[in-house]
């Protein structure tokens, strides 16, 4: 077989189905592609009206709500580029910018800047708040949502960074904020 390539001419056998299979199987590991993006969607129904919960979680600059933050400091309010340092349990930090904002919809998105795989196992993770009338009327719905990639970029992560390490921990962070907030509203402390 000949085949030209700009000015190049390469000459080499022709490849049958039972060699192709045979590369495809020596190699196809090899060309896996990396981790794909995982998502975590979760919601609580609150007794409260929508602007009460929004009044709890609205102000980018307090993440006090959630159970493993004792401290938030930032810059810029609720200005698009703000940014916050979240300070959890233990003394760890995360690093986080707002990326949209909008309180007359309730809701807005935030992305993580800078996290220790460790302390949080994700990468590139963004996500967004939004607080809406329950499907009842009788209260608020809070939906928390989030997107991003495991702890270790490359193919055979270890346990504690793989997709379901990842998925884990952030559903684990959600519910445990939601069901926070829900008894914080609701009790009204």
């Amino acid at each position: 077989m000949r085949v030209t390539i700009g000015r190049r001419t390469v000459t080499g056998a022709v490849l049958t189905a039972a060699g192709a299979v045979a590369l495809t199987a020596a190699f196809g590991p090899a060309w896996a592609h990396g981790p794909t993006r995982q998502k975590v969607r979760e919601s609580i129904e609150i007794n409260a009206a929508p602007a009460k919960v929004w009044a709890a979680i609205g102000n980018f600059q307090d993440m006090s709500w959630l159970p493993p933050v004792t401290k938030t400091e930032g810059e810029k309010g609720n200005e698009i580029e703000a940014t916050r340092r979240l300070t959890l349990t233990g003394g760890a930090t995360v690093d986080e910018e707002l990326y949209k904002f909008d309180a007359a919809a309730m809701t807005y998105s935030y992305r993580i800047t800078k996290v220790d795989v460790k302390v949080l196992p994700v990468t590139n993770y963004s996500s967004t708040l939004t607080v809406t009338p329950s499907a009842d009327g009788k209260g608020a719905t809070l939906e928390w949502a989030g997107a991003f990639y495991r702890g270790f970029p490359n193919n055979d992560p270890p346990p504690e960074l793989s997709d379901e390490a990842a998925v884990k921990a952030v559903k684990g962070l959600y519910q445990a904020g939601l069901e926070a907030l829900k008894k914080k509203i609701e009790s009204g402390s």
